[in-house]
């Protein structure tokens, strides 16, 4: 017999909120001349180098560290305040269009958990731009650890045991291949993926991984939303 998800776990930064705009944007205001002549393509490749640093710390504080190791690169002022802001601008980056909406429709059918690499009050700010859909969320904070290590999914699903539920009633959705969909497939969860960047060059601001096949693949989270709506995904 096949069933629908009770539980939806959703990567947040990049599935649901476009941090790749809000961090282009704010770097364009507050760095206009110095990015002037730079494409977004070519920021975020350097930005995704930098993520991948030995030195990372928690995100999104690492923005500040990431901040100055780009900033020679691209004529950046070497300035305190700046990288600070680049920190604080979590609190303004956007939902993707069709994230509040496709959340909402959602919720009204299964608990929607949140499991990020942010910390609590970036989560904080995200869940409010996203009109508050979580009914409870797992960040970097509470798991020690960041995805993909599997740990952090462990620590969500002992939490989500409490309420009654196992793998069996959790579809993980995600954009990135690397943080969650390869790791959570190998964990034996059903994934969907939400590919945000379909049809563009690389992967952009996310760090690539080999592709893993989901068990669905959608480019919106809308035609997620119009998928449950029509009976159209099972839990393996």
């Amino acid at each position: 017999m096949t069933t629908a998800p009770a539980v939806l776990s959703f990567d947040v930064v990049g599935t649901l909120i476009d941090f790749e705009t809000g961090m282009l944007s704010y770097l364009r205001q507050a760095c206009a001349r110095a990015l002037e002549h730079v494409d977004d393509d070519t920021f975020l490749a350097a930005y995704r180098t930098s993520r991948k640093s030995p030195e990372v710390i928690r995100f999104p504080d690492d923005l500040v560290r990431v901040y100055f190791e780009l900033a020679p690169q691209f004529g950046l002022p070497m300035d305190q305040a700046i990288a600070d802001g680049f920190r604080a601008s979590v609190k303004d980056w956007p939902a993707f269009p069709d994230s509040v909406e496709a959340l909402r429709r959602l919720k009204g059918r299964c608990k929607l958990v949140a499991m990020t690499n942010a910390q609590r009050w970036a989560l904080e700010h995200f869940a409010r731009t996203l009109g508050s859909p979580f009914t409870d969320g797992v960040t970097v904070d509470e798991a020690g650890c960041e995805k993909p290590d599997p740990r952090f999914f462990a620590f969500t699903l002992g939490r989500l045991s409490r309420d009654g539920h196992g793998l069996h009633d959790i579809l993980h959705v995600a954009q990135s291949q690397y943080h969650d969909i390869g790791v959570a497939r190998q964990l034996g969860y059903t994934v969907c993926w939400i590919e945000r960047r379909a049809g563009k060059a690389d992967s952009g601001g996310t760090i690539e991984a080999a592709r893993t096949t989901p068990d669905y693949h959608f480019t919106t989270l809308a035609a997620l939303a119009d998928a449950l709506d029509a009976g159209g995904i099972h839990m393996r």
